[in-house]
């Protein structure tokens, strides 16, 4: 039964791969060739504001602020 066993997975993991493959495929194959790249740009990333709810914690200490909206 082992090598039974053994032999399944094997199939299993070949069926795996060639569909990973064939969707990786099919991906490029369905991508819009002729549109031009996306734009490349940097970005700062910067905390937007607190909210008035909220106050900045002191120097030293954790702060935890919830805000619900609608």
């Amino acid at each position: 039964m082992t090598g039974r066993r053994r032999r399944l997975w094997r199939w299993v993991v070949a069926v795996w791969l060639v569909l990973v493959a064939v969707a990786g495929g099919v991906t490029l194959w369905l991508r819009d060739a002729s549109a031009p790249p996306g734009p490349y740009r940097w970005e700062n990333a910067t905390s937007p504001a607190l909210p008035p709810e909220c106050t900045p914690p002191a120097p030293g200490e954790d702060a935890l602020c919830f805000v619900r909206s609608r």
